[in-house]
């Protein structure tokens, strides 16, 4: 069977389980695909080699701390080269199991903090955790891990069109080593629980937008991943898959995967009914446990 629901890692050792992160399975791991890193980005970014990695200049920062919450921000402020400010002073937790919508207008600093979470952004001040350890100690090696341990869906889908769905879910674990009876028996059983079992051998052309998305989805789920990260994931669907799409987000929830979801649709947030996490000039200045849309 398959499950949804990744290891944690210990809170209090920062062990994990060795079959995830293992020095050995980063030493004897194959070079990825161009083609897939192209495509992929956020799953797989494996630096260069013989290239020297420059160093970053530290703000000052605030001491280290356990925490026990799945993703912490603690007071993080992004600033950019032009010195725009896009996150200003963040400070919130992600407890294991939650569903969260962040919502707010454009240029508000949604998609910033979310590019925090899996690190294709780092902090100018304070520290961002995620399951216990602040993502500023992962070094460049390991970062392609840290984002296997986030599935992520965006608004445009990224699917590769010479391959099948069956073929787009598989190649994520083909990339990274995986056995041909774990393919074979885990993408089935996820592209049934998006609800494509009958059409794994359709290539993207031949599915409409929201069953696109669905491989998306199955994509990101197919690592077992801690968290599910979506922003604008309706973007491009109408109100009907839209509501599909929400419809499986909430499932995915209910198996025990957090969900994180940043969004200008009302309707699917005011669906989902969870936690709401408003974000206004950089700043979050509503956090309702149970709320439904609203620019405050």
């Amino acid at each position: 069977m398959f499950k949804l629901k990744s290891k944690k890692r210990s809170a209090e050792t920062g062990e994990i389980a060795e079959s995830e992160f293992s020095r050995g399975e980063i030493e004897s791991e194959e070079p990825v695909e161009q083609e897939y890193q192209d495509e992929y980005p956020d799953q797989y970014q494996e630096p260069k080699p013989n290239k020297k990695i420059k160093k970053e200049s530290a703000a000052p920062q605030t001491p280290l701390r356990p925490v026990s919450a799945l993703v912490k921000f603690d007071h993080v402020s992004k600033v950019y080269g032009d010195n725009f400010s896009a996150l200003t002073d963040v400070d919130f937790e992600v407890q294991e199991g939650e569903f969260i919508s962040i919502v707010g207008s454009s240029g508000a600093g949604k998609s910033t903090l979310l590019k925090l979470i899996y690190a294709e952004e780092k902090p100018t001040e304070g520290y961002v955790y995620f399951d216990s350890l602040p993502l500023a100690h992962i070094s460049r090696r390991r970062l392609p891990y840290h984002r296997r341990r986030i599935g992520t869906v965006f608004q445009d889908f990224k699917l590769l069109p010479k391959k099948t769905a069956y073929e787009n879910v598989a190649y994520a674990l083909e990339v990274c080593g995986a056995a041909a009876e774990e393919i074979l028996e885990d993408v089935p059983q996820i592209l049934d629980i998006v609800g494509l079992g009958n059409k794994m051998e359709k290539f993207p052309h031949q599915l409409s937008g929201g069953e696109q998305q669905k491989v998306v989805l199955a994509r990101a789920l197919i690592h077992k991943p801690l968290i599910i990260v979506a922003d604008e994931p309706t973007g491009n669907l109408d109100p009907t898959n839209s509501m599909e799409i929400i419809d499986l987000l909430l499932k995915i929830n209910q198996l025990g995967t957090t969900v994180i979801l940043a969004s200008h649709d009302r309707e699917i947030v005011n669906k989902a009914s969870k936690r709401v996490l408003v974000v206004d000039g950089g700043r979050i200045v509503c956090d309702d446990a149970q709320g439904k849309y609203k620019i405050c």
